[in-house]
């Protein structure tokens, strides 16, 4: 990496860029050592555990350097370009600058501290509030003004920084008193749920990190040994990886959203008790409605679907059992009720699944849910959906029936009480009138949390949607 001492060489940091995020991958540069950038500027797209995002820099000046490469993971509050904000000499040649841009480690602290302070928000909505450089020490004895600089960049990360002097040769678990043991909080919650007491643990990850592995060694290490142990007690880390065909098979990283996806949706599976119930209803008149809704000129350049009427039933259904709009509490071991809704679509996008909301959709007139469920869709297959749209959601609808698919059993979306799944609606003998004709039907499946939903409530609002569905005047008389 190319050394930078000038005092007009700014530093900008990956920003916190979702509320907490620890880490996202550069998914694309989108200028190089030597282009010009002014303040506002967008220098690269990010993609954090929640969506993709693009970083605008927030100064004027010449790129100097590009820490690090497209596909590279970087922690937050690491920094990943160099702008020479002076208007200084020109950067390194071509084959020092591909030198230097590697997946290494952040600026040394010297140089960040000499650029500016911590963290800038950057980002209109996101980011932190600028903070003074010294930080009060967790625990044991004060630390140095300038190993707390240090500590604002990395902690926020789940790392921190390293010690003074270099660690001894044979790594050691922190005493029990000491300084809290370093380690990732997804490698903290395992350590919690597996009951194992982080300062017993031997860490083997560079600056003294804690890693799943050590965990897990920790959890074999309290086991009797077997009658060989030469065998059964090796570590994990020296195992030889497993072995695979690369010409028949293809292995594919799990990060980002769709890593985000998977252990939201495991913690969703193993801490709510979920139900299902289903419900097959003849949609005919509803489907007779979109395309009247179609010709209305009070909708005209705004998509009407069988979609926008499912949302406003499912509405309509919530307002008139209102305890099913709800979340649980565990810590307070309390149930809210939710005064509002913010109704989440599940969209598949390129990146994988994401459910983006609509705010306050409870509120909204059938044009103004239709403009923006529009918006909704749109955004998220140019995968611009932002982190703040996918929060805060109350209750999610899932279209399966756009593959075809006839119904389903759906996950919660964590921290919400219900998800209604659609199947495909297609033509269907049905007894209408006394006789069996072909008509319009579908199967809904409506998925609740049993600790804030019983079965009585539950099978109101599913009923409920399935009656408007049935019979759409009902819009009317029940809104």
């Amino acid at each position: 990496m190319t050394t930078m001492t000038e005092a007009s060489v700014r530093e900008f940091k990956m920003p916190d860029v979702g509320e907490g995020l620890t880490e996202a991958e550069i998914l694309k540069w989108y200028v190089q050592p030597g282009d010009t950038v002014t303040d506002g500027q967008v220098v690269c797209e990010v993609e954090t555990a929640k969506a993709a995002v693009e970083l605008p820099i927030p100064y004027d000046g010449v790129v100097r350097d590009l820490h690090f490469p497209e596909g590279t993971t970087v922690d937050v509050g690491t920094a990943i370009i160099a702008v020479d904000v002076g208007g200084g000499a020109a950067p390194a040649p071509a084959a020092e600058q591909s030198a230097a841009v590697q997946p290494a480690a952040a600026a040394p602290a010297e140089e960040s501290k000499a650029a500016g302070s911590g963290r800038q928000p950057v980002l209109v909505g996101y980011g932190v509030a600028t903070s003074s450089t010294r930080r009060r020490p967790r625990k044991g004895p004060e630390v140095p003004v300038q190993q707390a600089s240090t500590a604002i960049q990395t902690e926020l990360n789940g790392h921190a920084p390293p010690a003074p002097e270099p660690a001894p040769a044979a790594a050691q678990a922190a005493p029990a008193g000491t300084d809290r043991p370093l380690a990732k909080p997804p490698v903290r919650k395992l350590a919690k749920d597996l009951g194992v007491d982080l300062t017993t643990v031997v860490p083997t990850g560079p600056d003294g990190i804690i890693t799943r592995e050590d965990v897990h060694a920790a959890v074999a290490a309290a086991v009797p040994a077997a009658p060989e142990p030469s065998v059964a007690s090796a570590p994990a880390a020296d195992r030889a990886p497993a072995s695979y065909d690369t010409t028949r098979e293809t292995r594919i990283p799990v990060k980002g959203v769709r890593k985000a996806t998977a252990a939201a949706m495991v913690g969703s599976a193993f801490t709510a008790p979920h139900v299902t119930e289903f419900v097959t209803v003849d949609v005919t008149r509803t489907m007779k409605l979109v395309e009247e809704l179609k010709a209305d000129k009070e909708f005209a350049g705004l998509r009407v679907n069988p979609l926008l009427l499912i949302a406003k039933a499912l509405l309509v259904a919530i307002k008139r059992n209102p305890d099913v709009n709800a979340s649980w509490d565990e810590a307070a071991q309390e149930i809210v009720v939710k005064h509002y809704v913010n109704l989440g679509i599940a969209a598949a996008t390129p990146r994988g699944l994401i459910v983006p909301n609509i705010k306050d959709a409870h509120a909204k007139t059938l044009p103004q849910l239709a403009e923006s469920l529009g918006e909704l869709v749109s955004t998220a297959r140019d995968g611009k959906t932002s982190p703040a749209a996918m929060q805060g959601g109350t209750v999610t609808i899932t279209n399966v029936g756009v593959f075809g698919v006839d119904t389903g059993t759906p996950i919660l979306n964590p921290g919400e009480s219900a998800i209604l799944a659609v199947g495909a609606i297609k033509p269907q003998p049905w007894v209408h009138k006394g006789k069996v004709k072909p008509r319009q039907v579908t199967t809904l499946a409506l998925s609740f949390d049993h600790r804030l939903v019983d079965g009585e409530l539950g099978s109101k609002v599913l009923a409920d949607v399935a009656a408007i569905l049935e019979q759409p005047k009902r819009l009317i008389t029940w809104a």
